[in-house]
Parts: structure tokens; sequence; C-alpha cells
């Protein structure tokens, strides 16, 4: 096997990387807060299914989540998975970040003041209208460092995608090239994730400083 040929089937394995993280944070936020509101509702069936959820989630391995979202569809309905593999990882690291999103939401939105949501009130404002414009950025400022503890792991965390042989950049440097002696890339394998993180990081800290004014 060429260099060349390697090289593009590492690029390949990266791209498979990028779109795990990225559809997965575009599905698992939104649903993170859709969980928190149901984890602080008045409604007691939907508040003690969505700390259930939130448990089960948190307290199990995302190894363990991902082969049983992935075997799911066979063992109950006798599906064939053979093309479910990509998807099932989708879906596994979607319910299981949306359940730690949750919590870092709820703990944002519940460290607000009272004062904050009475002062919208005097002012006029609809209970939309307070979240949007008064409480919103005040809990971004809160929860971007947890935030961003979090969506690093997620990039680290793609690497388990492996375990139902979707073959991203770590299974193609471990399994494919390393068994058989070519070691190179591995070093790329680490490259990247540090390229990676780095970018998030920079990114990261510079969204923390735009957002300082929200302070209170």
């Amino acid at each position: 096997m060429t260099f060349s040929i390697m090289l593009s089937q590492m690029a390949i394995g990266m791209g498979r990387s990028i779109g795990i993280f990225f559809l997965t944070l575009i599905f698992s936020m939104p649903l993170g807060l859709l969980v928190s509101f149901g984890r602080m509702s008045k409604i007691k069936p939907v508040k003690y299914f969505t700390k259930f959820y939130i448990s089960v989630l948190r307290g199990t391995p995302l190894m363990l989540q991902l082969m049983v979202v992935y075997f799911f569809p066979y063992y109950l309905f006798g599906w064939s998975i053979g093309n479910w593999r990509y998807p099932a990882i989708i879906v596994g690291f979607v319910i299981n970040y949306s359940a730690y999103f949750a919590e870092i939401y709820r703990s944002g939105i519940q460290s607000i003041p009272k004062g904050q949501y009475e002062a919208g009130q005097v002012l006029g404002m609809s209970r939309p209208q307070i979240f949007t414009k008064v409480i919103l950025m005040q809990v971004a400022r809160r929860i971007l460092p947890p935030m961003s503890n979090e969506i690093i792991t997620l990039v680290k965390d793609t690497s388990l995608a492996r375990v139902i042989v979707v073959q991203d950049i770590l299974y193609l440097a471990s399994e494919r090239y390393a068994a058989v002696g070519i070691i190179w890339p591995l070093f790329y394998t680490g490259v990247f994730y540090l390229l990676f993180v780095g970018i998030l990081t920079l990114l990261f800290n510079y969204l923390e400083k735009k957002m300082s004014y929200y302070r209170i």
C-alpha cells in the first residue's frame, strides 16, 4: 500500500470523525435543552422521566450505550444492521451528550437570581421575552466553561466509533496500519486531535472574552 493511498484513507477517516463531532453537537445541544426543561418541569411524570433518562445515560459507559443502540434493531425486530453503523454512532452520541448538556443547561438557568425574572415582569415582559432578552446571555456566559469541557471531551470520544467498526481516523491508524507494523498513522492521529482541540480551545477563549460583558 503506497503512502498516498494511506494518506487519503486517513483523510477519509478524519472526515468521519469530524462528521460525528458536528452531527452530535447539532442534535444533542437542542435535545439537551429540551431535557433540561423537562428536568425543571413542575409536571412530576415529566420531571421523573427526564431525571431517570439523565441518570441512566450519565451512569453507564458510552461504549456500552453505542453497542446497545447498534444491536437494538437486530435483537428486537430482527432487522439487518449492516448499514446501521454510522447512524447508530450518531444516535448513541446524541442521546449520551444530551444528558450531560441538559445538566449544564439546568445548572446555568437555576443559577440566575430570581430578581432577574422579577425585574423582567416589572417591565411588562412575557416569560419568553424574559428568557431570551434577560436570562439567555447570562446563562450562556455561565455555562460556557463546562460546555467547552464537554465539547472538547466529545472530540476525543469520537474515537469510540471504532467499537462498532466505523472506520474513523483512530480505527484506521490502530487496527489497519499499526497491526501490520505501520506506526506513523498513530502520530498523524495524535496531531489531528491536538490541532482540533487547540482550535476549539482558542475559539472558546475568544468567546469567553467576548461574553465577559454579561457577568452579573
